[in-house]
């Protein structure tokens, strides 16, 4: 996969975007359902990560990678394993910096988005969405 950095660069700043309107969609998916709709608090966050991960999916695929492959629910099984491993280092990434560091949540959460950004982005990059 020969890719100018230009390119590489470009798909790399669109795979934020996308990020980024996926973080939306989940924190509104999450406040409206536990907040608004009363259900139970893991319920709410977990359709809110489902929901932003199909748009993730799909935005991705059209906009980011310009996906033509024909196997839609195996590519798509590949980027939410992706995600989902994304989450459980996120997790590991805060509990480290939190119980063990003695960081501020909030600062370990922006520390572990930042490295989880770069895993699942490669990882699409590289696994998920090759030609």
């Amino acid at each position: 996969m020969t890719e100018s950095i230009e390119n590489l660069f470009f798909k790399f700043f669109k795979f934020g975007v996308v990020g980024f309107s996926g973080l939306v969609l989940d924190f509104g998916i999450t406040y409206v359902a536990k907040e608004r709709l009363r259900w139970n608090k893991y319920v709410a966050n977990s359709l809110g990560f489902l929901v932003a991960s199909i748009s993730n999916y799909y935005l991705n695929r059209i906009w980011t990678f310009h996906s033509i492959d024909p196997e839609i629910g195996w590519q798509f099984s590949k980027f939410l394993l992706v995600a989902l491993i994304g989450l459980l280092l996120n997790n590991f990434i805060v509990y480290l910096l939190t119980d063990r560091a003695k960081l501020n949540f909030y600062i370990a959460k922006f520390g572990a988005v930042v490295i989880v950004f770069f895993w699942n982005f490669s990882v699409n990059y590289f696994y998920t969405f090759t030609r």
